[in-house]
């Protein structure tokens, strides 16, 4: 009993950076599954794959939930609890929005993938890519922010880049697109793939107010 409410006070600040980092793996295992589900055009297929990133997102749930209990269970934390519960459901939240980005194109089942879709799909990964590499910098950015700022600047440029091709597709969707339930179905799977890459900039904002405060 002594031991293990001397555990629950002892400071487990190390717990936090591998959960950070599992949980930015699940999101790039997310977005890769995205992009190899896009690869192929059989609603069997892209029903396959969103259990896949399903598998993914109830994974990213359950280092989420970790994260948090461990915030609960932590005495002394490396950030403000705040800063690390909201880095943590952030993250979580791009896997999120990849799985709804999956279930949208497994129930709608459109006529096609656009190539702009796959454009969205690529950046997602890209962004995901970059957030794992800033939680593997984030225990020790202190020594060089530079680093972790360039990772917060790149994570705006594809959510910027994301946002012209979202916006160029949408007009030529309506421009030429004469079915319009295929409208639809076209435009709300591509405002879900834009707004991944906005959750992965928010990611980015939350580092940059880090690095304010520790760096």
């Amino acid at each position: 009993m002594k031991n293990s409410l001397l555990n629950r006070f002892v400071p487990k600040e190390s717990k936090f950076f591998p959960l950070l980092n599992q949980l930015s793996q699940t999101v790039l295992n997310a977005s890769e599954l995205l992009i190899d589900s896009m690869n192929h055009d059989t609603p069997e297929t892209w029903q396959e794959y969103y259990h896949k990133v399903k598998e993914a997102e109830r994974k990213g749930d359950q280092i989420t939930q970790q994260i948090f209990m461990e915030l609960g269970q932590t005495f002394i934390t490396p950030f403000d609890r705040e800063d690390i519960h909201d880095l943590a459901f952030s993250i979580d939240d791009v896997t999120d929005r990849i799985h709804s980005a999956s279930k949208r194109i497994a129930i709608y089942k459109p006529h096609a993938i656009s190539d702009s879709g796959k454009e969205l799909a690529v950046l997602i990964q890209q962004g995901a890519s970059i957030i794992c590499k800033a939680m593997d910098e984030l225990e020790t950015f202190s020594k060089n922010p530079s680093r972790l700022k360039d990772y917060c600047q790149k994570l705006h440029e594809i959510e910027n880049h994301a946002d012209e091709a979202y916006d160029l597709f949408i007009m030529q969707l309506f421009n030429e697109e004469t079915d319009c339930i295929e409208l639809i179905k076209t435009k709300e799977i591509m405002q879900e793939l834009e707004k991944t890459t906005d959750a992965a900039d928010h990611v980015g904002k939350l580092l940059r107010n880090i690095i304010v405060k520790y760096a």
